[in-house]
């Protein structure tokens, strides 16, 4: 219960702008986000493997 109130209060204008947070929209989570993407690093990366992201391939080096 405590996610699901901290991914609507991230919905909501703040009152000052510095209190916004980055979340992802697949799972909510904060940190690890990358704006590029609009995702956290954890969906980034399955949503990769499994090449649902355009442009993106896995790295062999």
């Amino acid at each position: 219960m405590a996610r699901k109130a901290m991914e609507h209060k991230a919905t909501l204008t703040p009152k000052f702008k510095v209190r916004q947070h980055n979340r992802c929209p697949i799972c909510g989570r904060v940190h690890g986000y990358m704006r590029k993407f609009n995702m956290c690093r954890c969906c980034f990366r399955k949503l990769a493997r499994e090449g649902k992201i355009p442009g993106i391939v896995k790295s062999s080096w």
